[in-house]
């Protein structure tokens, strides 16, 4: 006589042991009293259908199901812990390539409501891919997911060297987890060095001029120069629009043709210096030294200087043949004894002025503000259809 143990299709509890006598149906009916259910079909356990009671050996466990297809038996542990939420059964996860084997409550405890929380909170739900090995497949960067793994498993934030923490705020911050991420942000912020405004020095800039090819287009827009001692320097063709170059000792220093759009040359020193073709449009040189500049070029390239705050400037004796400073400011300053010759005057403000001696001759003063200019010993005489205000 032969004798199995028959259980409910997908359970391993409650078993009954029976003898096996008579054909399948006989079985089968021994199945529905002992076990409570309408039993139709016999499974091994390996989910093997049995339609023929010579299959059957002594000993046999056997699953019975009323119809529906095999359900691979549960063990009361894991059924347990499911139940209960502990999940402590063991998964990996296949990142970039890269496996990572942790415990499903290292991914949902510490942070409950990322992304990794709710992908392996209950199973399946989020139908996650398996690669054939059975790891979780997720595309993103092992090496930056390393440091997150680890933060969930004991709170702590450990960065190997070598890794890039924005790398890691990336990941923390596609997989939700909120609190590291915000670590990670004070962490990146406090390693930064802080911004450096000091200006830059003669040494600095002389060793930039040298390592740079007489061709190249040097630009040093925006960059900061206050104080700096750039005299006899040769700066021709330098991009210094908006450049703090205030207080700048700029004697003698050659800036043919160099660009000072609304540049702040405030208080800085130009006397002697070579400004042919210079555009310092809109730029501010309130009190400034030109003294005996040259802003004449033989060739004709005129210096635009139009829109410039020239307030209290001391031009005296500078060389200004054809220069452009229409609607620029020039109140309060000493021109004297400087060669305006066919200038553009048109709109400018030379309100208490100091233009004696100038050669205006063929200069364009039309708008411009004269009041309280002084204009003594001109070189020419100064015509009314040269200036209508």
């Amino acid at each position: 006589m032969r004798r199995v143990t028959l259980f409910v299709n997908g359970t391993t509890k409650n078993g009954k042991v029976v003898a096996v006598y008579g054909t399948l149906a006989d079985l089968l009916s021994v199945a529905s009293n002992k076990l409570g259910i309408r039993a139709s079909s016999l499974y091994n356990g390996k989910g093997g259908l049995i339609d023929d009671i010579a299959l059957i050996r002594d000993d046999d466990v056997l699953y019975v199901s009323e119809g529906d297809p095999f359900v691979e038996p549960q063990n009361d542990q894991k059924s347990s812990d499911d139940h209960s939420g502990a999940h402590t059964d063991w998964l990996t996860l296949n990142i970039g390539g890269r496996l990572f084997t942790t415990t499903r409550s290292t991914l949902v405890s510490k942070e409950p409501e990322s992304m990794l929380a709710h992908m392996f909170r209950d199973k399946d739900v989020w139908g996650n891919k398996q690669d054939e090995r059975g790891a979780y497949l997720i595309d993103r960067s092992p090496e930056y997911f390393e440091p997150i793994l680890n933060y969930l498993r004991h709170g702590q934030l450990i960065v190997n060297e070598g890794i890039n923490l924005l790398g890691v705020l990336e990941e923390a911050r596609f997989f939700g987890i909120e609190q590291l991420a915000e670590q990670l942000e004070v962490v990146i912020k406090n390693s930064q060095p802080p911004e450096d405004h000091s200006p830059i020095s003669r040494k600095e800039f002389v060793r930039f001029l040298l390592a740079t090819p007489t061709k190249s287009e040097l630009r040093c827009q925006g960059l900061n120069f206050s104080g700096a001692d750039l005299s006899r320097l040769d700066l021709r063709y330098i991009n210094f629009k908006m450049a703090n170059l205030s207080r700048c000792n700029l004697t003698h220093a050659n800036l043919c043709c160099s660009n000072l759009e609304r540049a702040d040359l405030s208080g800085a020193n130009l006397d002697g210096a070579n400004l042919q073709g210079v555009k310092m449009l809109c730029s501010n040189a309130e009190g400034a030294s030109l003294k005996g500049c040259n802003f004449e070029d033989p060739s004709g390239l005129k210096a635009n200087l139009e829109g410039a705050n020239l307030k209290g400037v001391d031009m005296e004796g500078s060389q200004m043949t054809g220069i452009n400073l229409r609607v620029a400011t020039l109140k309060n300053a000493k021109l004297k004894n400087c060669n305006l010759r066919g200038a553009t005057l048109a709109g400018t403000d030379l309100e208490n002025c100091d233009l004696s001696g100038c050669d205006l001759q063929e200069a364009n003063l039309r708008g411009s503000n004269v009041k309280g200019a002084i204009f003594e010993e001109m070189l020419t005489p100064l015509h009314m259809s040269q200036s209508v205000r």
